[in-house]
């Protein structure tokens, strides 16, 4: 598991992206890495423009599914929205909502934890029984 903790700049985005990759690229496929580390880029970088929060994140992965996590101290609740051709930004849950399996926003003592999953097959023999 990795764990992370970022301020809420712009070069936390690129660092959560390059430590995801980092830490998937050994035991996960390249197209479920890539989309993580797009992910994450997505989650943090709603925190550095909207929640103006330090934050943690937190990668995770067992075979077949890997778990992603930014906790905040911002009350305020990231929204899905549709953006239109010409706006600049506003596509950052529609990624997410497209690359993950699941994604959803939980509030725990005063923080909120915006996770998403991503699902993937896990070859025949790759798990090895205990």
């Amino acid at each position: 598991m990795l764990t992370l903790r970022l301020s809420p700049e712009p070069a936390s985005a690129t660092r959560a992206r390059d430590v995801t990759r980092t830490h998937l690229a050994p035991v996960c496929p390249d197209d479920v890495v890539e989309n993580a580390a797009l992910v994450v880029t997505e989650l943090v970088s709603n925190v550095v423009v909207h929640a103006l929060t330090d934050m943690l994140l937190v990668v995770d992965v067992v075979p077949g599914r890997v778990d992603l996590r930014v906790q905040d101290s911002s009350p305020q609740q990231p929204r899905l929205q549709a953006a239109s051709l010409e706006s600049v930004g506003g596509r950052g849950l529609a990624i997410v909502d497209e690359l993950a399996t699941a994604w959803g926003v939980e509030h725990q003592r005063g923080m909120k934890v915006v996770w998403a999953e991503i699902d993937y097959p896990v070859p025949a023999g790759a798990l090895r029984p205990r």
